[in-house]
Formats: structure tokens, sequence, C-alpha cells
């Protein structure tokens, strides 16, 4: 290949990088109207997704009251948190993404059970946390609050059915089951880590 031709290309590609429109990684368009768009964005993030998956489990583990909790607490403090977040649309710090992978898949992983009051503190805190950054990312992309509406009201259905699951499920080689999957998503946030240190 001759070096005309290859600075023909670089100049071409650098050009059509120019005029290419900007585009928004975070905030999934599906057509069906802001409020499925915020259940996608939910569904397709794992940052976002595993760590409210292993909060249900985690409260399921503990029993009907901490499950209860789990559901009514975790959903809410999305809600009002990521409303926050979508009118400041001010993005949290990348960074972070890691924490909550590995501090609730290592609290699964160990199963460790604490009280009602732990885990209902752990709840709010994930639900504050993970809604406002996931609120804000909609506010730069141009969604409302029906978008915070949609990914709340994911939040609500996965945490009541699994967490339900785990209350049913957890006897014998099944409570092993719910503990290697939290292990899982820790090593998730261990490989998250590990990306944001390189």
């Amino acid at each position: 290949m001759s070096s005309r031709r290859v600075a023909i290309g670089g100049l071409g590609s650098m050009m059509l990088a120019g005029v290419a429109a900007p585009c928004h990684a975070h905030m999934v368009e599906s057509g069906l109207g802001p409020v499925y768009d915020g259940l996608l964005h939910f569904v397709l993030t794992p940052q976002d997704l595993l760590p409210v998956l292993a909060l249900a489990v985690l409260a399921g583990l503990g029993g009907k009251t901490h499950a209860r909790l789990a559901v009514l607490l975790l959903p809410l403090a999305w809600l009002v948190a990521g409303a926050v977040g979508a009118r400041v649309a001010q993005p949290l710090p990348e960074s972070i993404a890691w924490l909550p992978l590995l501090l609730l898949g290592g609290l699964l992983a160990v199963d460790r059970r604490g009280s009602p009051a732990v885990l209902a503190i752990l709840a709010v805190a994930l639900g504050a946390w993970l809604g406002y950054g996931n609120g804000a990312a909609m506010g730069v992309a141009g969604a409302d609050i029906r978008a915070v509406l949609g990914s709340a009201g994911a939040v609500f259905v996965a945490t009541a059915l699994l967490a339900a699951c785990a209350v049913a499920w957890q006897a014998g080689w099944m409570r092993i089951a719910w503990r290697v999957a939290g292990s899982w998503v820790a090593a998730a946030g261990l490989l998250l880590l590990g990306w944001t240190m390189r």
C-alpha cells in the first residue's frame, strides 16, 4: 500500500469522524416511549442491574421481613434519587461503579445476614446511589421523569421477583447456588475495579 493511499484513507476517516452525530452510550431509545426507555436502560446496564439483583437475593435469604423491606425501600429510594438526578443531570464518577457490585456480591457470597435495619440502610443507600446515577445519565440524554418511573418500576419488579424466589428456595444446595451467584457479582466488581485502575 502506498503512503498516499494511507494518507487519503486517514484523512477520509477523520472527516467522517468529524461529521458523526453525538451518541449517548447509556440511554436506550426503544421507540416505545420514555417509560420503556427507562426500563431498558436499567435492564441493559449491568452495573445497575447486578447490585439490585444481589440485594434482592440477600434480602430474600434473610427472610420475609428483609424481603419486604427491600421491595419497598429500594425502588422508592431509586425513584426519589432518580428524579433528583434527572433534574440535576450531573453524573456520578464512573470510577466508583465497582463498589456496589463488590460490596453486595461479597455480602451475598459470605451469606452475611444482618438485622432488618441494616438491610433497610443498604436498600436505601443502593437505591439512592444507583437511582441518582441512572437518573443523571437519563437527564444528560434528555429524558424526563417518565424514564425514571420506568427504571424504578423495573427495579421494583426485579427486586420483588428475585427476593420471593430467594425466600422460597433456600434449602440445602439452593442456598449454596445463591452464594455462588453472589461470588460472581463480586468478581464482576473486581473486574470493573481493575478496569478503572488501568
